[in-house]
């Protein structure tokens, strides 16, 4: 198993297009929540990481990207909200769907621009012995990752995005 850090967001990037994908083919209530569950934890543990162990890094080693990774934090702050309010829902509430759809829209603008530009920029500017060191950082922090957006450590990164 690559600890490329790059490799490991993609690997959690296409896991998630997945759980988009099953949400938007799902037709009961009952598979949307349980889909949508999956999606929260996904999301909550991969914020977790990129936010303490992937842009603290990345950022400190390459200031040019210092706009694109302020950018991130805050589309990171969008999706956390928006878990947020989805973890306190039921599936069949009014607006679950619709929250659901512009969370998948966010998420997903946000993995194209990591992926066709912030990446091949990190890529091409850090050594494969760095990013396969920042890489085992994350492992580390994803074993210890919060898996619900109510857990202290998932909260606490909410509310310093907003007082930050």
């Amino acid at each position: 198993m690559s600890t490329d850090a790059i490799v490991l967001l993609k690997e959690d990037h296409k896991e998630i297009r997945k759980l988009f994908r099953e949400f938007r083919g799902a037709d009961d209530d009952q598979e949307k929540g349980r889909i949508v569950e999956r999606i929260i934890e996904l999301l909550t543990v991969h914020t977790y990481i990129e936010n303490e162990g992937m842009y603290p890094e990345v950022r400190s080693l390459l200031p040019d990207l210092e706009a694109d990774i302020l950018e991130s934090f805050e589309e990171h702050h969008v999706a956390d909200v928006l878990v947020m309010e989805l973890a306190g829902m039921k599936p069949d509430a009014e607006r679950f769907d619709a929250k659901t759809t512009v969370l998948i829209e966010n998420v997903e603008h946000h993995i194209e621009e990591e992926e066709e530009e912030w990446f091949p920029k990190v890529r091409e500017a850090l050594g494969r012995k760095q990013l396969q060191e920042i890489g085992a950082r994350m492992l580390e922090l994803k074993e210890k990752a919060p898996r619900s957006p109510a857990q202290p450590s998932a909260l606490k990164k909410t509310i310093d995005a907003v007082v930050s």
